[in-house]
């Protein structure tokens, strides 16, 4: 799975006009299930999202999770992460997961987030949505389970 985190101070999603999901002071996380990952990959990037300490401590030091400041976490899907650009000027997706794993895997993520005691808003998987934002600092960090060593390759 990948994933762009934004930490933010204020963050929402919208649909038809409608806000759907809000946040104050926490992480917006853009989520995207690549093809072969499983529910052991929203477990291990929940694991790390939750513990990632990039939040400032009172020194002003990156030193602090979002559990650590009670903070929250919006979550948006966006198979665009997925893209692959090594040819030519238009992404393909193709290695992004179906739309029906996509959907499983994103929920989840929110799940399994929300297990850990994190309040959790969220986007409309395949909506069209508006994301607004104020990025804190700004800090834009990003995440895929297939970086971890001793990770095998995906398919394909």
């Amino acid at each position: 799975m990948r994933a762009l985190l934004q930490r933010v101070s204020t963050a929402s999603v919208t649909v038809n006009t409608n806000v759907i999901g809000e946040i104050g002071p926490g992480l917006l996380v853009l989520v995207c299930a690549m093809q072969g990952d499983s529910e052991d990959e929203a477990a291990q990037l929940v694991h790390k999202i939750s513990r990632l300490r990039i939040f400032r401590d009172d020194a002003g030091k990156m030193n602090r999770s979002v559990s650590d400041i009670g903070g929250a976490v919006l979550v948006v899907s966006q198979f665009t992460l997925g893209a692959d650009t090594r040819s030519g000027t238009r992404p393909g997706f193709s290695k992004a997961a179906p739309p029906d794993e996509g959907k499983h895997l994103y929920h989840c993520f929110c799940d399994k987030m929300r297990a850990i005691g994190l309040p959790v808003e969220t986007g409309e998987f395949g909506a069209d949505m508006k994301v607004s934002l104020v990025n804190d600092g700004p800090v834009t960090i990003s995440l895929d389970t297939d970086d971890r060593p001793n990770k095998p390759a995906r398919p394909g």
